[in-house]
């Protein structure tokens, strides 16, 4: 996984191609961003929660594999199905759920399961998510 010591440097940008489309630039690698139309977007690239939703899908699937390479584990496909929604709490307001269904292919024993649970809920992304997040912003002169 990357590396945290030297933070890579990621840039979003309006690209001027719709209202609210955007660039996604990190390293060599470019995306769009944009909203669902319902949204007032053109939906020409996944929507802000969407990149949340993969981040934490990638992070569980890949620290999946490293663990079942490690432990020489019969994995044979790993697959992770996420969704986002806002629900309504005992005395009012709102939370955010993530639900996460993690689908892992092979001849494994219910123990063998359980541990990769626990394992996916080690992730970089699933601890970040769960912990208290500190976010430092500035306007640039």
């Amino acid at each position: 996984m990357e590396n945290h010591k030297h933070p890579t440097t990621l840039n979003v940008s309006e690209n001027g191609q719709g209202r609210y489309q955007q660039t996604v630039r990190v390293g060599r690698h470019v995306v769009i961003a944009d909203e669902p139309v319902a949204a007032g977007g053109a939906d020409a690239g996944l929507a802000p929660f969407d990149f949340l939703l993969a981040a934490l899908g990638a992070c569980t699937s890949m620290t999946l594999r490293m663990y079942a390479e490690r432990k020489n584990l019969p994995v044979t496909r790993i697959s992770v199905d996420l969704t986002h929604q806002k629900i309504d709490v005992d005395g009012g307001g709102k939370v955010d759920r993530i639900g996460r269904t993690i689908t892992v292919e092979g001849e494994l024993s219910a123990a063998q399961r359980e541990r990769l649970l626990e394992i996916a809920n080690k992730c970089p992304m699933y601890r970040t998510l769960r912990s208290d997040i500190r976010i430092d912003s500035t306007i640039a002169e």
